[in-house]
């Protein structure tokens, strides 16, 4: 299952991160997944078995209708949005770390999984993901006869 590209320039981030951590970066947390036409990023976590895969993607803090997720050639994409609060008057915000705006992560799916039995649940900010696994199909040799 391919996740993600290798990218160079994460590499020097993370030698930067306790500097950006201190000085409060764009380039951290959630933002770092570099996604395109997305504010941010939720993280994930992937997990396999025998028979199927796992994806736990923390969302925190969002309604289960403002989630989308959809599967279009192979690849599995969970998007949405994190509304912000109104600003209320005689309320003044010291510190905004949450992340607000759409947010979307895609996953490349490998051949051998069930697209039409994929399950979704979302419980306490967590969405969790089942994704079975079918047989692989193996190789056919066919022998072609020459004329």
């Amino acid at each position: 299952m391919r996740l993600a590209r290798w990218d160079p320039f994460r590499e020097m981030e993370g030698m930067l991160d306790p500097y950006a951590k201190s000085q409060d970066w764009p380039f951290r947390g959630g933002r770092d997944l570099n996604v395109k036409g997305a504010d941010w990023a939720p993280r994930a976590d992937i997990s396999e078995t025998d028979d199927h895969f796992s994806v736990n993607i923390e969302i925190p803090g969002i309604k289960r209708e403002d989630v989308k997720i959809n599967l279009e050639d192979h690849v599995l994409n969970v998007s949405g949005v994190n509304k912000q609060e109104k600003e209320e008057k005689g309320k003044k915000f010291h510190r905004i770390e949450r992340y607000y705006g759409s947010f979307s992560r895609s996953f490349s799916l490998p051949e051998n999984v069930d697209e039409e039995k994929i399950d979704a649940t979302f419980r306490d900010g967590l969405l969790a993901l089942t994704i079975p696994k079918t047989e692989v199909k193996k190789p056919q040799a066919i022998e072609i006869k020459v004329k």
